[in-house]
């Protein structure tokens, strides 16, 4: 399935890592767009500072080396044939119909009606319904992935992780609950 990743998905660490590990194992194929990287860098600066700006544009740069294929430009003008209850949000859209996704994954539902994305064959899917469908098909590889995760946060923190808190904070109870 390719998927628009929302920058709401970037920015969280715990979230983004495991969508880009699904996506490493090769359960979706990621697109995201000049722009979303940079509001993913911005949100960064502006909840951690410079330090957490800079550590999210290196990873910027590891990920248009992991996934040369995921970058997508689309024609602006493309934008003025689409509506979305917030204009912010109809470059994700665009962006999405250039790459050929299926899905958009974001936690702002809202902001991307059903009745707007449908007729383009697009869907807008939340971080925990896109996990949890992804386990229903390939529980080992999602777990894997999870577990990996929860590993590397241990690691970062210097403390054990209850997996069950550590994804519902990430907004994964659904996936939290299978995996509990």
């Amino acid at each position: 399935m390719k998927a628009v990743i929302d920058a709401c998905v970037l920015y969280p660490t715990v979230l983004r890592e495991i969508v880009l590990g699904v996506a490493r194992a090769g359960l979706i194929a990621p697109l995201w767009s000049d722009r979303l990287l940079e509001e993913w860098a911005r949100t960064a600066a502006r909840h951690g500072g410079a330090a957490d700006a800079a550590l999210a544009r290196g990873e910027i740069a590891a990920l248009s080396a992991a996934f040369p294929g995921a970058r997508i430009a689309h024609d602006p003008a493309a934008e003025a044939a689409l509506w979305l209850p917030d204009a912010g949000d109809i470059h994700v859209f665009a962006t999405a119909l250039a790459g050929g996704a299926e899905a958009i994954i974001t936690l702002n539902l809202r902001d991307f009606p059903r009745s707007e994305l449908a007729p383009h064959g697009v869907e807008a899917v939340h971080p925990d319904a896109c996990l949890s469908a992804l386990w229903l098909q390939r529980p080992e590889a999602v777990a894997g992935v999870v577990a990996g995760v929860q590993a590397t946060a241990e690691r970062l923190s210097g403390e054990a992780l209850a997996l069950r808190p550590l994804l519902k904070r990430a907004r994964l109870p659904r996936l939290a609950k299978a995996l509990g």
